[in-house]
């Protein structure tokens, strides 16, 4: 119910509240559109830089331990390289201690070699060379001995007999390469540091490529730490390192390490580079040396914290937009409804009659175009108003006076008919004729005819000039040259009469022989174009210039069918375009012209 009532109030018949609405409606929902995906493309790129930024350090961190283990086989190839080192090793893992001493010794004296007594040397400049290496073992797979290498230089050894220790059985376990250090190791050396990872690695004779026993070598998850260092505060969820069996090598949350991860079945299960896993994005990179894993794991939320920001912003500036995407439009149509509904306003005032009022407006667009307009048709209707009310004063007058001339015209008809005979009877046929004339003339003039066209009023002026040819006989003379296409134009009534009449009283040389009188008649576009021309007295220039103000003058005295009559009818029926003008000289005649409308105009009959 109250939708309908403000759809009725303020959408059912309004224009502008409609457009309104549509265009705020498709404004939204673009803006939404719009902001949606663009939302979604840069949490997509923040999402994706920030799995870039994890999968470099990934890199990182597994070169870097690559680089170890490539550290940990390079120490038994250049072992292998040496053979006299290589012997004096091999001799070291097969013997007991005091008998390896004891034949090192013996060689040296013998042929001065000492490199049987460097083969221990040898893995401490390994370890002094190399700063990552917290710890160097060495397992006598004959003798059940580990030889135990420090950061200090120090050397101990170890006795792990198989009835006393566990050591031989771990040892005797299949190397997985890289793995967490083995709790019997880590107790038989004292090494309970939690931040090493293991590097095992056999050692084999050279001469009968057996196994004689094992390096071990514990590198420090320090180094991991410096490298992540560069990208701290830009690194997300939790980095790792897995050994095959799942063991934890490094945890950057400190949560795992030294433990199996429990959720290395799912890990296993992925390819490499980026995937998800119960709701968190994964990076996975396995490094094929030592068949370990180094896993990235970013925890939805976390990542989806870091587009946060962005969707806070995008929100706001959407909502910005949206905001003045509405308002500037709603000005904008408020301006022009307000404008509109001032032009509806003013129609209504003129519809009640108030032909006065103006509509303020002058902007140039379209609405300020209908405003001038609306401005310039009322003034047009005021003059049309104002012309029609003087042509029906005119009217009135043209009408008394013909019904005055109207005084029984059957009795004048009569009488002028039996003057007209009497005069034939006693031979006078041109004043018959005359009578003729003037009774024809007389009736064209009274008689009301629904249309008055270009041939009557030729007619009426025919008939006047023969009466006057028959008064002057051959002193006067006139022509008539015009297309009878144009005859059945409308044209207003004594439009031409008069002017002929005026050349009668005034132009015509009674002592003369060779008057003349042209009458002209074409059309000139959207004009009747009627050029009457006499070879009369003419007139002087000082009394053109007063028949010309004579023509203009508005107020009417006098006679009503002169030139001016003429001239003063045609302006208020038809406009200012229309009217007579003169042109003369004097002792050369002169020229009166006539615009009409070709379209015969309106009201002609009643003027």
């Amino acid at each position: 119910m109250v939708l309908r009532k403000i759809y009725r109030n303020y959408l059912q018949n309004n224009l502008f509240m409609r457009l309104l609405l549509l265009f705020s409606l498709i404004t939204v929902l673009t803006i939404i559109s719009f902001s949606y995906f663009m939302y979604y493309s840069m949490s997509q790129a923040a999402i994706n830089r920030e799995l870039d930024i994890q999968k470099k350090a990934l890199t990182n961190v597994n070169n870097y331990l690559g680089g170890t283990y490539d550290v940990a086989q390079s120490i038994l190839f250049g072992l292998y390289r040496d053979s006299s080192l290589a012997s004096g090793v091999s001799f070291m893992l097969q013997h007991p201690f005091q008998e390896y001493v004891q034949h090192s010794l013996e060689q040296y004296n013998l042929g001065g070699n000492s490199m049987w007594s460097d083969g221990l040397q040898y893995f401490k400049n390994q370890v002094e060379d190399n700063k990552n290496i917290s710890n160097l073992l060495l397992y006598s797979e004959d003798q059940q001995t580990l030889y135990a290498l420090g950061r200090n230089g120090q050397m101990k050894f170890v006795p792990t007999n198989r009835a006393r220790s566990y050591i031989p059985d771990v040892m005797a376990l299949e190397s997985k390469s890289v793995e967490l250090p083995n709790v019997w190791l880590r107790e038989a050396i004292g090494q309970w540091d939690p931040n090493l990872y293991a590097i095992r690695t056999p050692i084999t004779d050279k001469l009968t490529l057996k196994t004689i026993g094992q390096q071990v070598v514990y590198y420090s998850t320090d180094a991991i730490w410096k490298i992540l260092q560069n990208d701290k505060d830009e690194l997300k969820g939790t980095l790792l390192v897995l050994a095959p069996d799942g063991g934890v090598l490094f945890d950057s949350s400190n949560q795992y390490v030294g433990k199996p991860y429990p959720y290395m079945d799912t890990i296993n299960a992925m390819y490499e580079n980026s995937g998800s896993s119960q709701g968190d994005y994964v990076t996975k990179l396995t490094q094929s040396k030592g068949n370990f894993s180094t896993v990235s794991i970013i925890p939805r939320k976390e990542l989806e914290a870091t587009s946060k920001k962005i969707r806070s912003t995008i929100v706001l500036i959407s909502a910005i937009c949206i905001f003045f995407a509405i308002l500037i439009p709603f000005l904008v149509v408020m301006s022009v409804a307000k404008r509109t509904n001032q032009i509806i306003r003013f129609t209504r005032k003129v519809k009640q009659g108030d032909l006065s009022v103006r509509i303020p407006d002058v902007r140039e667009d379209e609405i300020g175009q209908i405003s001038r307009s609306f401005n310039e048709m009322i003034e047009e209707l005021n003059l049309y108003i104002d012309r029609v009310y003087k042509a029906n004063i005119k009217q009135k007058q043209t009408e008394l006076t013909a019904l005055q001339a109207r005084v029984n015209p059957h009795f004048l008809y009569n009488t002028l008919e039996v003057i007209r005979m009497r005069a034939i009877s006693q031979g006078a046929h041109d004043v018959g004729e005359m009578i003729y004339s003037l009774s024809a003339l007389f009736r064209s003039f009274v008689q009301q005819k629904k249309v008055y066209t270009l041939q009557n009023e030729l007619e009426a002026c025919r008939l006047y000039l023969e009466l006057f040819q028959i008064r002057y006989k051959d002193k006067f003379t006139y022509t008539m040259e015009w297309d009878r296409r144009l005859g059945s134009v409308r044209v207003m009534k004594m439009s031409l009469q008069p002017v002929i009449e005026n050349y009668i009283v005034h132009g015509l040389r009674s002592e003369s022989s060779d008057n003349q009188l042209q009458i002209r008649v074409k059309q000139v576009g959207a004009f009747l174009h009627v050029e009457i021309e006499d070879n009369g007295n003419g007139i002087t220039p000082q009394r053109l210039h007063e028949l010309t103000l004579f023509l203009e003058d508005e107020e009417l005295e006098g006679e009503s069918f002169g030139l001016r009559s003429i001239n003063q009818r045609l302006k208020l029926l038809y406009g200012n375009e229309y009217g007579v003008k003169l042109h003369s000289h004097p002792g050369q005649g002169t020229i009166v012209e006539i615009w009409l409308p070709m379209d015969g105009g309106t009201e002609v009959d009643d003027v």
